[in-house]
């Protein structure tokens, strides 16, 4: 194989032998599954969006074109491209044009501004960028300017929806219509096909301070992760999969992108939050699976108007990328009338989900089995002792499905990796007997009291259940005295008031713990949310800091 991107710890060679010899890693590139799509089903209506919809044959054809366009910009294999871009079918046409020629897309989430455009262009030393002139919301125009003039890395800037004259930036439509399929360009794009072992996509992740780290993906695992996850929540062919958060979130590009290209289903790309326009999506396409984030779900079965829509065609619900907690799940169950899939996973390459047949108690209490059954999930103590069943401890995991490293990062690596190779997750859970997790806490976000450890995860689900709840966030309140107290956010759902001796009144009939009792309660009319759509905890954390300054407490 050719030598990996420099900067990307590799794989033990033991280990990626028997990934090999065993078939767990497919030896295809993200490429070739793009091409056996359009193979079998070139006619098959593929990606749809507000403005446009593609078979197979057609995303194809552009996204060839644009690989012709990129290799003329002189963009060459292992070189890094920023794709920032909203739930557009030209997502599609950007990602797999760089799969041709080998190039390595780095997902940046649409609402990034400049600031964290140049930091991850920085880290990733990225040489192009694709980037809509402008959004419904957003003139792009000054937010590239200001990339680029402080930029010494980025050469190739190309516009999605529009082009800006004088500036030489290209535009994504010139660059297809301007290239032609010929047997010559047809026989270069053969050319540029990568390695399954090179690296295939970079996705960013907050590390344990809150820096950004980049995770590369080979062709092999990523594969190796998505259609292990899409066998085991029955992703398939006559499945319309409907994304409405940001594609180049990894629950989304995983799950939803990812997913619907290994199983030849129909992906619809929902640019919009509005519990209006995700219904009427629903209806109008016939939607079959969503992939959501719990707040995302929440909101959808709280919607006022739900009954006013045919929903009927729902069969399942992916959620991950936070806690589904008991209340959601029954809620999506009898308001929906449709399967949910409770799931876990990261960037790094760990997934969980609930299988169809598990019961609710299952469903509502864990994040189901692996999903790869070839991927080895573990929990250790302190001293990184492995434990029973039903213990408690961090979660860590190997296997095919898995990242090797961050790139150019050896001191994370470093604390990241245990000495078997294990990949140190930072969740806290217990492993039951036949293999289901269940989440308990995070080890950076456990509150310490006094030298007692409270797992803000417990006394959300608890908070929760309380009927006039629509979303609650725990976290750490700083204290002279006793080092961290614990803090509770609620969000009341609409029409409702509640106090704070309300909410201690309901964990008592809950029959919790003083150790459950959070020991202050903020409410909001609207919790702040990250561009991924989870609860924002840095921005809770900074301003109960700037409450407890303000009251002299701290």
């Amino acid at each position: 194989m050719a030598e990996l991107l420099e900067g990307t710890p590799p794989y033990r060679k033991e280990d990626s032998d028997t990934y090999l010899q065993k078939g767990w890693w497919r030896g295809m590139t993200l490429g070739n599954l793009f091409d056996r799509a359009a193979d079998i089903h070139p006619d098959r209506e593929a990606f749809v969006d507000s403005v446009s919809r593609y078979t197979f044959a057609d995303a194809r054809e552009k996204a060839d074109r644009l690989a012709v366009g990129l290799i003329r910009l002189g963009i060459e294999p292992l070189d890094r491209v920023l794709i920032q871009l909203p739930n557009w079918n030209e997502f599609v046409l950007s990602y797999f044009a760089c799969q041709k020629i080998g190039a390595i897309p780095v997902l940046l989430i649409e609402r990034y501004r400049q600031f964290e455009i140049d930091r991850l262009a920085r880290l990733t030393g990225a040489k192009a960028w694709f980037v809509p002139k402008s959004t419904q919301k957003v003139d792009f125009v000054p937010i590239i300017e200001d990339v680029i003039n402080g930029s010494v890395e980025i050469k190739n800037v190309i516009t999605v929806r529009g082009t800006v004259e004088d500036s030489g930036f290209s535009s994504l439509e010139k660059l297809i219509e301007e290239n032609d399929l010929t047997p010559a360009n047809l026989e270069e794009l053969r050319k540029r096909s990568p390695d399954p072992m090179q690296v295939a996509h970079m996705g960013p992740t907050g590390g344990s301070t809150g820096d950004p780290k980049i995770v590369p993906r080979t062709h092999n695992s990523l594969e190796c992760t998505v259609e292990y996850c899409s066998l085991s929540w029955d992703q398939h062919c006559e499945d319309i999969n409907l994304i409405v958060g940001p594609v180049t979130h990894d629950l989304s590009f995983t799950k939803g992108f990812i997913g619907s290209i290994i199983t030849l289903g129909k992906l619809v790309f929902l640019d919009s939050t509005e519990n209006s326009v995700i219904c009427e999506t629903i209806e109008k396409e016939g939607v079959t699976s969503i992939i959501l984030v719990p707040t995302l779900a929440k909101r959808i079965v709280q919607y006022e108007d739900l009954d006013k829509h045919d929903l009927s065609s729902l069969k399942k619900m992916h959620s991950g990328g936070g806690a589904s907690h008991p209340d959601l799940v029954k809620q999506v169950i009898e308001k929906l009338d449709m399967r949910f899939h409770n799931g876990y996973g990261a960037t790094e390459g760990m997934t969980c989900i609930t299988r169809a047949v598990d019961d609710y108690e299952t469903i509502c209490n864990t994040v189901g089995r692996p999903t790869c059954p070839y991927d080895t999930y573990k929990v250790f103590d302190v001293e990184d002792n492995p434990l029973a069943a039903g213990q408690q401890g961090e979660l860590r995991v190997k296997g095919p499905s898995l990242f090797s490293g961050y790139y150019n990062n050896p001191e994370e690596n470093e604390n990241a990796f245990d000495t078997h190779g294990f990949f140190k997750t930072g969740d806290l859970a217990k492993i039951d007997e036949k293999g289901y997790i269940s989440l308990t806490g995070r080890v950076k976000e456990m509150i310490n009291r006094g030298g007692e450890s409270i797992s803000a995860t417990d006394i959300e689900r608890l908070i929760s259940l309380h009927p006039d709840v629509a979303v609650v966030a725990v976290i750490a309140m700083p204290d002279p005295m006793m080092g961290e107290r614990v803090c509770a956010y609620v969000e009341p759902k609409r029409g409702t008031r509640l106090t704070f001796d309300d909410i201690i009144s309901f964990l008592k009939e809950q029959k919790a713990s003083v150790l459950q009792f959070p020991e202050r309660v903020e409410f909001v009319d609207n919790m702040p949310y990250t561009a991924a759509q989870k609860l924002n905890k840095k921005e809770l954390r900074k301003d109960i800091e700037a409450k407890l300054r303000a009251e002299k407490k701290l």
